[in-house]
């Protein structure tokens, strides 16, 4: 399976990076099965930064990941998706145990479903249901140094502003 991860930088080798910010799924080197996801969200970061150029860099991930690694799969928002994000959003400290976990993104429009939740406007049944009208593309997060031995670095697109 090819995977996308935009950057500023070619990351041939990836790495386990803390973040400064909260992310869905803890701290770890983020892909998606999608190009285009990628391709906005380094254009995003190159706007941001006043750069010109970036990159999709393109993995293959192997197609049996080894059983030794603990992986959390959510094909669709659900109840312990909306609970797990929420986990890695709002709880100062909080650290999983997983090596890979997949599911959808919680995107600009995601958020704001998030916060009518958060400030009790939706429940969770509402908002899982909100969510599935969505068009919700996915992301993998390689959270441990194992889990990034499933990636194989093929190559890197330049993208330009």
């Amino acid at each position: 399976m090819k995977l996308y991860h935009g950057s500023l930088e070619i990351v041939q080798k990836p790495g386990i990076r803390k973040s400064n910010r909260t992310l869905d799924y803890g701290s770890g080197f983020y892909t998606t099965t999608s190009y285009e996801q990628a391709e906005a969200w380094v254009k995003r970061r190159m706007d941001e930064a006043k750069q010109a150029k970036g990159y999709v860099n393109v993995y293959k991930m192997l197609e049996s990941v080894p059983a030794t690694l603990k992986q959390l799969i959510f094909h669709n928002p659900t109840e312990e998706w909306v609970d797990f994000v929420m986990r890695n959003r709002t709880e100062k400290g909080y650290v999983h145990d997983y090596d890979i976990v997949y599911g959808p993104v919680a995107n600009d429009r995601v958020y704001a479903a998030f916060a009518l939740y958060e400030g009790g406007i939706l429940n969770k049944q509402d908002l899982i249901k909100e969510l599935k009208s969505y068009k919700l593309v996915d992301q993998y997060l390689f959270h441990t140094d194992a889990s990034l031995q499933t990636l194989t670095f093929i190559e890197a697109k330049e993208v330009m502003l």
